[in-house]
């Protein structure tokens, strides 16, 4: 297991067929992932940097301040459920060169409102090879303590990769 990958991984769990072929194009679709998480529209509105970490493997810091607050004054559950659902579908299309997920549901459990500071959400691929992939992610603020966790579901959909604007290759 490599060593930025967070102990909640699975290690006996093999990855699906799909990705054990990728070789040595797997950097090459990490990265157009990664462009694809920048160029998608909704990421402006977040101060966040998606890193796929390795296959099954992604991580997304971002910031938290005064204005993802609720009228409390600590993070709205949004952000929570966005940065944990985006890290947990990027681990699994790391998975999938071929086409779009979608997810499909999305189970959320806050344990620590958190107010400001950068924090990480970290998602691994559990199980899934063929249409359904499974996905969980936790959020740590920067005292490494967990704020929430997620577990996600996400089918294939009918979308090819490469017809999405923001999804590229590095040159």
């Amino acid at each position: 297991m490599p060593p930025d990958r967070p102990a909640s991984a699975p290690a006996s769990e093999s990855a699906p067929e799909s990705a054990t072929s990728l070789g040595t194009g797997a950097a090459a679709h990490f990265r157009a992932l990664e462009a694809l998480y920048r160029e998608a529209p909704v990421n402006r509105l977040f101060a966040s940097a998606l890193e796929i970490v390795d296959q099954g493997f992604a991580r997304i810091r971002f910031t938290v301040d005064e204005s993802v607050y609720h009228a409390a004054g600590a993070a709205h559950g949004t952000l929570y459920f966005k940065m944990l659902d985006d890290a947990a579908f990027y681990a699994c299309n790391s998975l999938v060169t071929d086409r779009f997920l979608l997810t499909t549901a999305f189970s959320l459990h806050f344990t620590k409102p958190v107010r400001s500071g950068i924090l990480i959400a970290e998602g691994h691929w559990v199980s899934g090879r063929k249409r359904l992939y499974v996905g969980e992610a936790r959020l740590i603020d920067e005292a490494g303590d967990e704020a929430a966790r997620g577990t996600g579901t996400f089918m294939r959909s009918h979308i090819p990769l490469s017809s999405l604007p923001g999804y590229r290759a590095a040159e």
